[in-house]
Formats: structure tokens, C-alpha cells, sequence
């Protein structure tokens, strides 16, 4: 049976576009002769819709949707993701639900057993999980359908499970001849390589065929890479879709990896963490941008890396005839980043822009600040220079209804090496979950094939410059220490005392940690930026403002 795996990009609540595409790709799926075509979860109303969910009239759009399928695509089984109410008494009201039809008939249905409720995902808000687990019939297979996370609480995989159920040995111990997982499983650093290592797991553990068809594109703060696959019963990797691109391939699922019919069926990928983070950033920017109905983008230029880095992010997602590029010189400013800003802005081919502050600032000093020094600025004068900057391009975006896209990395905002109302100012924090020393990398990236990015921006001591000869590690410890530090905290959570014990110096694992602590207002109050780690700041990380607590812990 010739299965294709239909890789597709929906946008949340876009029913109509997001079914134009699901018969265009069954249409290719069709002339390539397949029997069945595989599409992602909640495919009709895209992942994640949060609490559009709540709304009677988006649950009835998102069914006509299906319907719609359901009539209009024809010789060929379709899978995919809706919603589904419940119609029972008790529990939530609503399954995340997979359809299996043909030809005008729905065949068979599969409520989402597992429902996970950590991190990003908050799927108990709306969903109840579904009881039954039983084989489909389709052309002879017995099909074992699953959704997402119903494939990801495996005993030899996970050391500690957090459900009861196992859906797969379920329906494998009933003799399923193939393992479907329709899923919206969002990228971060390693996650397609273990997803991939426990899908090959499976397949080789219960000797039956393994199809997973993901969800790629960005939505909001969640980028998924798709890489959707197929393993065969031995566990070796059949077919692959590309990262970070919609696309669909073919695969029989009664043959072995060896012989699969297509010419080029495993298609290739990044092949190292920054070219991934490189495109999720691309593609999260697009489609961030597009999808909230912008056309354009506007970045202020520092001279520094972070904003290098999102000007070529946002050059390569929307073209550089969108996006505008803003040079805001102060005293301060070094003659180098003259030269660089508008080095790097012809390198690009962005619109390049230069709005001295140095006026806007003395008018702001005569009224909050008379006795200024300016051999000697303090925290007061040096955020005044970053509002102001933040107050010009919000009135640049105002003016030509381009979006701000802000330049802070996450380990500023991390320890609060950032102004509020200032360069925090934006729609969209592109790399605002990208470490310091992880920036590097990325830009590096773009400066593979020709210079892009300047050498001398990637070569400067990084600098707020606020004020005289300043450099960040007058006020930060080093990046790598820093990013090593916040790592162990935010990702892996560990103590203070644990990574003291590691080697870490005392004074700064206990400094970060008060820094991380104290500044979590700021970061309630950031734009929303682009997941690329396993715990970003932003919807996966619900701290309290005002809390009382030990720091270290």
C-alpha cells in the first residue's frame, strides 16, 4: 500500500486556506498513486489553537471543515487532525480527534488518549482523553492509529512514564500490521533527533512499519521543523521530509527501507544545531510576520551582533525589500559601528536609515536629569537612551504599519541586561530564546557562503554602549560562563549548590540566580519570541511574579 506522508503548514483558524491546501496535497498524493494520504494533528484548525477552542462557532468551522474533506476529496483514504465534541454527560468538552475516510464515508474515528500538560502544551484545558484503542481496517492493513503524544510514554524510552496507558503496545499487542502518529510536535535543539531515535525504537521493537506525519511551520512562539518519516519493521529510516518546509513523500508500507520506490526518499536536513536554529528562525519570523497580517519588518542596528543577526533572520524571511534597518547614534557610539551598520545593511540589501538621538536625549535630560554627567551616566541616562530608540521605532512602525522586530538574546533577558519600554520595545523578539555564544554560531551561518554579517561585528567585545568605553562583561560575567550557568538553571534545573559543585565560581552562580529571579517582571511583560531550546521564557515557563522563595533552589 502506497502511503504519502502530506507535510502541510495550516495557519490556526484559516479553515478555508488550510483545506485548499489539504486537497491540493491529496490531489499530488492521488496522481502519485497512493492509496492513502497522511496529514498532521488538528490539521483543520492548526496547532495550537488555546482557547479559540472555547468559542462554539470555531469548533463548528473547524467540523464543516472536515466535512468539506470528507465530500470534496475522492479516491484516496485521508487521515487527519480535527476537533471533536463530546458528546457525553461528563468530562471536558471536546476530543482531539483523527478521521480516517474515503470516498464521502468517515471509516473510523481516534480520540487522543494522552494528553500532555507540560511545558507548551496545556491540552487538559479543553480536551478529554479518549478510552478506546482499537485497530482500524483499511485495504487489508490493520492500521494502529495514534496522536502525538500517545506515542511518546514508551517504558525503554522514558525512564519515568507520566501516563498509565501505553496506546502503542496496546494496539500492537493487538496485531497491528502499521503504526500511524499524526503529530504537532514543535522543534527545539534535539528534539528531531530523539523524536527519530524513539519512532526507529518502536518500529524495531514491535516489528511493524512506523509512519509520523508532523505539523511544520510557526506558530506564535512554537516553530515545528515537520521532518516527518517512516521506519520500517527493522526500525531503518524509510522516507524523510525535509526541515523546516512543507512537502510530501511516498512510501509503501509493505516494503523495507531498501527498496522504497522514490528516487530521493529521505530528504535531506540541517546537519548541525545553529543551521537548525537558522531556519527555525527563518521560518518563525515568516510566518509570525505573515500570519499576524505584516508585510514588513523594522530593526534597529546597534553595530553589535544581536541585531546583525536579526536583520539577516529577517531579510532572508521576508526578503530584503521588507524590511527596514535603523542606525540611532548617540555620543557614545563608536565610529566603527557607523561603518558597520551600513555594511551590513548593503550586504543584505535592506533600507538602511540614520536617526541621531543625541537632540531627543538633551531635551529628556533638561527635564529628569539637570545634573547629568556625562563622563558618568547612570541607569536612569542610559535607559533614556534605550526608550528613545524603542519610542523611534515604534514610531517608524506606526508611520508604515511595519512590524518592530526586537534584538535581545536570551541570556540578556535572562539576567535583565535589557530596558523595559526600550530596546525590549517590538512584536516579535526573534532571538530572544538564542544564548550569546549560540548567536555567534548562527550568525556564522549566514557568513558560510559570503560575508553577510561583517567579520568586525562578529570579532567586538559586545557593548550596550550607554555610556563611555562600555562593554557588557563590565556587568555580565562571560558568555560562555553565563550561558553554561543559565543552561543548568533554566533548562535543566538545577540548584545553585549543583552547579557550584560542578566548578562554577560561588559569587557567580548566586549572582545569575538573583538576577534570573528578580527580573522575571520584565520578561512577563517581552514580546513573544521563537522557541529553539527545550525551555524557552514565555508560555513553557510559568513563574510567579511576586513570590517569596529561596533564589538558590
Amino acid at each position: 500500500m502506497k502511503i504519502a506522508l502530506a507535510q502541510i503548514n495550516p495557519t490556526v483558524g484559516d479553515f478555508s486556506g488550510n483545506a485548499a491546501k489539504m486537497r491540493r496535497f491529496a490531489a499530488q498524493a492521488r496522481e502519485a498513486g497512493c492509496d492513502l494520504v497522511v496529514f498532521p494533528e488538528l490539521a483543520t484548525c492548526g496547532y495550537p489553537p488555546g482557547d479559540l477552542l472555547e468559542r462554539p462557532a470555531f469548533i463548528d468551522a473547524n467540523r464543516e471543515c472536515l466535512d468539506h474533506l470528507v465530500e470534496h476529496i475522492r479516491d484516496i483514504g485521508v487521515i487527519t487532525g480535527y476537533v471533536e465534541r463530546n458528546p457525553g454527560q461528563a468530562g471536558k468538552g471536546l476530543f482531539n480527534a483523527l478521521a480516517l475516510f474515503e470516498n464521502g464515508r468517515i471509516l473510523f474515528r481516534v480520540f487522543k488518549r494522552l494528553l500532555p500538560t507540560y511545558d507548551v502544551f496545556d491540552e487538559h484545558r479543553h480536551f478529554e482523553p479518549g478510552r478506546d484503542c482499537e485497530l482500524a481496517d483499511f485495504k487489508g492493513l490493520r492500521l494502529g492509529l495514534t496522536i502525538c503524544e500517545d506515542a511518546w510514554n514508551d517504558p525503554d524510552t522514558f525512564a519515568h512514564q507520566i501516563y498509565a496507558d501505553d496506546p502503542v503496545e496496546r494496539l500492537a499487542s493487538q496485531g497491528a500490521d502499521l503504526l500511524v502518529n499524526i503529530s504537532a510536535s514543535p522543534f527545539h535543539i534535539g528534539k528531531r533527533d530523539f523524536r527519530h531515535r524513539m519512532l526507529a525504537d518502536l518500529a524495531r521493537k514491535y516489528g511493524i512499519p512506523v509512519v509520523h506525519v508532523n505539523q511544520v511551520g510557526g506558530n506564535d512562539s512554537l516553530v515545528f521543523d515537520g521532518t516527518s518519516a517512516a521506519f520500517d519493521a527493522t526500525g531503518a529510516l524509510a522516507v524523510r521530509c525535509r526541515d523546516f518546509d512543507e512537502d510530501l513523500v511516498v512510501m509503501d508500507a509493505l516494503q523495507d527501507a531498501s527498496a522504497q520506490p522514490q528516487a530521493d526518499p529521505i530528504r535531506a536536513v540541517a546537519d548541525s544545531d545553529a543551521e537548525s536554529i537558522r531556519a527555525a528562525l527563518v521560518l518563525g519570523t515568516r510566518d509570525y510576520v505573515h500570519k499576524c497580517g505584516f508585510k514588513r519588518a523594522v530593526i534597529g542596528l546597534s553595530g553589535g551582533i544581536d541585531s546583525a543577526l536579526t536583520a539577516a533572520v529577517a531579510a532572508r524571511a521576508l526578503g530584503p525589500e521588507n524590511v527596514t534597518t535603523v542606525f540611532m547614534p548617540s555620543g557614545y557610539t563608536s565610529s566603527d559601528n557607523y561603518e558597520d551598520t551600513a555594511c551590513l545593511a548593503r550586504n543584505l540589501g535592506v533600507a538602511y536609515e540614520t536617526i541621531p538621538i543625541d537632540a531627543i536625549f538633551k531635551a529628556f535630560l533638561t527635564q529628569l536629569a539637570p545634573d547629568f554627567d556625562p563622563a558618568a551616566p547612570g541607569i536612569v541616562e542610559q535607559n533614556i537612551q534605550a526608550r528613545i530608540r524603542g519610542t523611534l521605532l515604534m514610531g517608524l512602525s506606526n508611520r508604515t504599519g511595519a512590524l518592530v522586530l526586537s534584538t535581545g538574546n536570551k541570556s540578556e533577558l535572562a539576567v535583565g541586561y535589557c530596558t523595559l519600554y526600550g530596546d525590549m520595545n517590538g512584536g516579535l523578539a526573534v532571538i530572544s530564546d538564542v544564548p550569546k555564544t549560540l548567536v555567534y554560531a548562527v550568525s556564522a551561518c549566514f557568513n558560510a557562503e559570503r560575508e553577510v554579517i561583517p567579520v568586525r561585528i562578529l570579532e567586538k567585545a559586545p557593548s550596550a554602549e550607554l555610556k563611555p568605553d562600555q562593554a557588557d562583561q563590565d556587568d555580565l560575567p562571560d558568555y560562555a560562563v553565563l550561558d553554561a550557568v543559565l543552561k543548568g538553571m533554566v533548562e535543566e534545573f538545577k540548584s545553585a549548590e549543583a552547579l557550584i559543585r560542578e566548578g562554577y565560581d560561588p559569587a557567580v552562580v548566586r549572582d545569575v540566580f538573583r538576577r534570573v529571579e528578580i527580573n522575571e517582571y520584565k520578561r512577563h511583560q517581552a514580546a513573544p519570541g521563537i522557541k529553539v531550546t527545550s525551555k524557552a521564557f514565555g508560555s513553557g515557563r510559568r513563574y510567579p511574579i511576586a513570590k517569596r522563595i529561596n533564589p538558590l533552589t
